[in-house]
């Protein structure tokens, strides 16, 4: 299937709600990227929940009229769920069913505490599936060894529960990551990955599937779309994950597939991003043929590309940009209206010398204009309090600062936070002062009343 344009498809009605209300993800601990937008360190254990605000009520009503306004101009409030290596939830391998369930619903809990409407949870993170899924074995991040069914149906379960509540569901999946190793004995004895090692390529201690095939192209469309077709999902969600970001002084192995299907692509970049194009642009014409009302969402790493290598990329100096190192063009899958809504990973502070916040907020709003793609934006609240990181972090109203500038930005419809265990934790209060300053009242999403409603 070639690439389509679906530019503009967001003007039907239950498009234009997720315009307004829309979706957003990213990794977990062992996924943090420093300088490429998350810390290598691993993030602490979950504390206590923090209190709502410093002097704030949650139940407060707005003190006034404008601020209930800038509320509901962000109506995505949204919540990454990483269970990746169980960085946030399941907070250990091998618990009972009765005590992961215990511990989702608290994270779903705090969610309505905090005043968020929307829950972005890791589902497929590794190859491997957090639902019954006839493609690939269950999690290993449920009972400690992949394959081995749990008890119970935590996908079924988080989007019953989360409605219950009146939250949005995002399943986020990982398209190609297929372990954090290189060893396929390790992998439960049924994994595709097993039987087919021609489809994978050991790099940087990671195992990967090869985006190069189309046999894996359909096959992780394939993996996905189970549970689309299964459960009321609100959107899919993928991460910032295509190709592997590079690890210095190491090839990605794909040269026997280049040469078996590279001949119209004398350069193998313009390839590998035609590769990710299909993956996307299939992928979004697939989901709209099963369930229209279903988002399609990504969330990229924050730098498309620095200005010193093309004149229509943001002036910052990442050290990574998505389009030449992941060969993913996130620009273009916004202008072909290929996904729905767009959650950039904006990870730095305000005034960062190389990846300024100020500068990347602007650029991306700049450019979802007149696409009718939603643009979310992905927020550190991980940084927040953390000793390790740069001063501005240190201050607890950073964060609240990111939206005050945000609500004068009209592409702008929300943000997401990384990640589960600081929203409960909060460690210096970063996200209550957003409580406090922009969600007086609680913004419901579309399924619940609407996009124009709040409560």
């Amino acid at each position: 299937m070639r690439p389509i344009g679906r530019r503009g498809f967001v003007t039907t009605a239950t498009g234009a709600a997720f315009a307004v209300v829309g979706s957003g993800a990213p990794g977990a601990a062992a996924e943090h990227r420093g300088a490429r937008g998350r810390d290598p360190d691993p993030a602490p254990a979950a504390g206590p929940g923090a209190d709502p605000a410093p002097g704030a009520d949650p139940a407060a009503e707005p003190a006034s009229e404008p601020a209930a306004a800038a509320a509901n101009s962000f109506r995505f409030r949204g919540m990454w769920v990483a269970t990746i290596a169980n960085r946030d939830w399941p907070s250990r391998a091998g618990l009972t069913a009765g005590a992961q369930k215990a511990e989702l619903l608290a994270h779903l809990d705090k969610a309505v505490e905090r005043r968020l409407n929307a829950v972005v949870l890791q589902v497929r993170p590794a190859a491997d599936a957090l639902w019954p899924s006839p493609y690939e074995p269950w999690a290993q991040c449920l009972t400690g060894t992949q394959g081995r069914d749990p008890g119970w149906d935590p996908l079924g379960t988080a989007v019953a529960e989360a409605h219950a509540r009146g939250l949005e569901l995002h399943a986020w999946f990982n398209p190609y990551r297929v372990a954090n190793h290189t060893d396929p004995a390790r992998l439960a004895a049924s994994h595709p990955a097993r039987l087919h090692p021609e489809w994978t390529v050991p790099y940087g201690g990671k195992l990967y599937y090869d985006p190069g095939l189309p046999e894996v192209r359909r096959f992780v469309q394939d993996a996905m779309l189970d549970a689309v077709r299964r459960y009321d999902l609100d959107a899919v969600h993928w991460d910032d994950y295509f190709y592997p970001y590079p690890v210095a002084g190491e090839d990605f192995a794909d040269d026997d597939t280049y040469a078996r299907h590279g001949a119209d692509f004398p350069d193998r970049a313009d390839w590998r991003r035609h590769n990710t194009d299909l993956l996307v642009s299939e992928m979004s014409a697939r989901i709209k043929e099963l369930k229209p009302g279903v988002a399609f969402g990504v969330s990229p790493f924050g730098v498309w590309r620095n200005r010193a290598d093309d004149p229509a990329g943001s002036d910052t100096r990442g050290g990574v940009a998505t389009y030449d190192d992941l060969y993913a063009d996130t620009r273009k899958w916004v202008g072909e209206g290929w996904i729905d809504h767009v959650v950039p990973q904006l990870y730095w502070h305000i005034g960062h010398s190389a990846t300024d916040y100020v500068t990347l907020l602007d650029w991306w709003n700049a450019t979802v204009e007149g696409t009718g793609v939603g643009l979310y934006v992905g927020e550190a609240l991980y940084k927040a309090g953390d000793p390790d990181q740069p001063e501005a972090w240190q201050d607890p109203r950073e964060l609240s600062r990111h939206l005050a500038l945000a609500v004068e930005r009209p592409g702008v419809g929300g943000h997401c936070y990384f990640a589960a265990q600081e929203v409960t934790r909060d460690r210096v209060g970063a996200l209550a002062a957003v409580v406090a300053d922009h969600y007086p009242v609680r913004a419901r999403g579309p399924r619940a009343a609407g996009p124009e409603s709040a409560s």
